[in-house]
């Protein structure tokens, strides 16, 4: 890339970061988003939110937005004609399916189509028990130590968990049943994965999703041949030695800094946009079909987002075709 080329700026934040816990946290969903538009864009676009909701609080979040009897200003916020047409775009990671091919991939091996395949028959097939305590077990295998509370001995509590999932009902199908083979297969390389963890956190990536997230945004943003910049809400786990990890990204990223939503309305505009992307996600995820707000989100979310689900990405992606291939 042209070290000469003009940087553009985007503004980002999220919404459903939880750190490395994928499982059993408040949200299933992690969803980033990212807005190419100037500061008085973006203040008169919080101005016309703050008159059309005509709400007394301070600062204006997504949950305003997402109120049904703000239901048509949320229409108007991701609408074609709307502040944010054609100037954002949205990353959308499934908290337990990031896991999934996480584990699958450290433990057996697998790659992330193996991993959509025993995530796809999840509890439907393995019951809701067995399966939550494999995704409690996986978690606390791969985070890294002292940010947990965990088991004493997390290498064993997950060979447990795989030894549950191994009286699958007829549904799980033949691809799931041959992972789970894999992981009961993969138990000492589990046990010494946990052991490399506890002596040197920085064995395995982070499950955190949000460094990804901003590597993706980055690389998205600069496919037209532009160097990116980024202006991000403020967040404890950018620090100066992750962002320096991440490098240029190719000469992509031109460089980050922080500023509060508050006094930032590019930032707030980014953090509108993640919180109802987020949500919508979510209750596609949950089986709350809603083809109105899908079909408005539809056009900003990343075909290389983290999904598996089928019957929800069908209704939030643009290559359905994809689906599983992703991770």
């Amino acid at each position: 890339m042209d070290g000469s080329t003009a940087a553009v700026e985007i503004a980002c934040d999220e919404s459903g970061s939880e750190g490395e816990r994928l499982a059993g946290g408040n949200t299933d969903v992690f969803g980033y988003g990212s807005v190419r538009i100037d500061a008085a864009a973006a203040a008169a676009c919080v101005a016309e939110l703050r008159a059309r909701i005509r709400s007394p609080a301070v600062e204006y979040k997504a949950n305003h937005l997402l109120r049904r009897k703000h239901r048509a200003v949320l229409a108007w916020f991701l609408g074609p004609a709307g502040p944010v047409a054609a100037r954002a775009h949205v990353y959308l990671v499934d908290k337990p399916f990031l896991l999934v091919t996480r584990v699958v991939a450290e433990v057996a091996g697998g790659t992330a189509t193996a991993a959509a395949a025993l995530y796809r028959a999840g509890p439907a097939a393995f019951g809701a028990d067995r399966w939550g305590a494999f995704l409690t077990a996986s978690n606390d295998l791969l985070r890294a130590a002292g940010r947990r509370p965990a088991p004493d001995d997390p290498g064993a509590m997950f060979a447990q968990a795989v030894e549950g999932l191994s009286t699958a009902g007829p549904g799980a199908g033949a691809a799931a049943v041959a992972v789970v083979d894999e992981l009961r297969a993969g138990r000492e390389r589990a046990v010494r994965l946990r052991d490399e963890l506890d002596r040197a956190p920085g064995t395995v990536a982070s499950l955190d999703p949000l460094v990804p997230a901003l590597a993706r945004v980055v690389e998205h943003w600069s496919d037209g041949g532009w160097p990116v910049r980024v202006l991000h809400d403020e967040q404890r786990i950018l620090t100066p030695e992750r962002i320096a990890a991440l490098g240029t990204l190719d000469g992509r990223l031109a460089g980050v800094r922080f500023a509060d939503s508050m006094a930032e309305p590019r930032v707030q505009v980014a953090d509108f946009l993640a919180g109802v992307a987020r949500r919508i996600a979510e209750d596609e995820l949950a089986g709350a079909h809603d083809p109105e707000l899908a079909g408005l989100l539809c056009p900003y979310v990343d075909p290389r987002s983290v999904w598996a689900d089928e019957a929800s990405w069908a209704a939030l992606g643009r290559a359905p075709e994809s689906v599983g291939g992703r991770g």
